[in-house]
């Protein structure tokens, strides 16, 4: 069993815990994920490393409330326990010389790109930071990504809070500017990472995405997060949880893997509402 130790509401859907795993803490590195089961005969989730406490031997992991696990989960208290926690998975972020890199993170995928900018800000690297949400009621992490970037932008898609727009377009000024950055590397969602990778196309910008599309095993087995990649011309079956979950941001076919994405919502969707209806029906 895996202990909650801490817990922090970051905004109305998103939430931060520290779990007691002291095994996956010695391991993991920026990029890597873990599988979690709330109880045994819960689904397995994927969720992404947002920070380790090696001396603590903890590992943190932050959310969206978006399915009946990830609401379930949200119920959870401290010094209480998850069934599994599984993990370091997938192939860390790729950070050997790399100088000057600009992430952009999206949503709830700022979780995602926030030990990434970390973890580069710690080997020396120049990081700017490009993080975007629909609202000021939805940032996340502002405090964080200031205290480990050279520069931060700050962007709402309604005006709200900072600049108003989405990611790509401070992201277009710097590199319409002279900007010249080793890497992009950008984490969110579908739409944005395709348009970020589109954005910086025409300047030759390496591009690295972080994919999250369904998983079940985490071990490649059950082939449910294969992604295509586009290369030289040929089409290439890639499994995320094994080979990534960080991609050549030009091989992604984003447009299957966005109709993939969409394939189990309304099964979601309904699952989420039962287990609403029945936390609601216990108060």
């Amino acid at each position: 069993m895996y202990r909650i130790v801490s817990k922090k509401i970051l905004n109305p859907t998103v939430t931060q815990m520290e779990i007691e795993a002291p095994r996956v803490a010695n391991k993991a590195r920026p990029g890597q994920f873990i599988i979690l089961r709330v109880d045994g005969e819960g689904e397995r989730i994927p969720l992404t490393v947002a920070g380790v406490d090696r001396d603590a031997g903890t590992v943190k992991i932050i959310f969206q409330v978006v399915g009946a696990t990830t609401e379930l989960l949200n119920h959870m208290e401290e010094d209480d326990s998850l069934a599994d926690f599984v993990g370091p998975l997938g192939v860390p972020t790729h950070t050997e010389g790399i100088k000057k890199v600009c992430i952009v993170g999206g949503g709830v995928g700022c979780a995602i790109a926030m030990p990434v900018a970390q973890e580069f800000h710690r080997l020396g690297a120049e990081v700017t930071s490009i993080i975007g949400f629909r609202s000021k009621d939805l940032l996340i992490l502002e405090d964080e990504f200031r205290e480990c970037s050279y520069r931060l932008v700050v962007m709402t898609d309604d005006g709200s809070y900072a600049r108003q727009g989405n990611v790509t377009v401070p992201l277009k000024e710097m590199l319409e500017a002279g900007e010249r950055f080793d890497m992009i590397i950008t984490i969110g969602p579908l739409v944005m990472m395709k348009f970020v990778t589109l954005a910086a196309k025409p300047f030759g910008v390496p591009v690295t995405v972080s994919m999250n599309p369904i998983m079940i095993d985490g071990t490649g087995m059950c082939g449910g997060c294969r992604l295509t990649l586009v290369r030289d011309g040929k089409r290439i079956t890639k499994f995320a949880c094994v080979d990534g979950p960080d991609f050549n941001g030009y091989e992604v076919d984003f447009d299957e893997a966005m109709s993939r994405g969409r394939m189990y919502h309304y099964f979601e969707r309904r699952a989420h509402e039962a287990v609403c209806n029945l936390f609601r029906e216990v108060r």
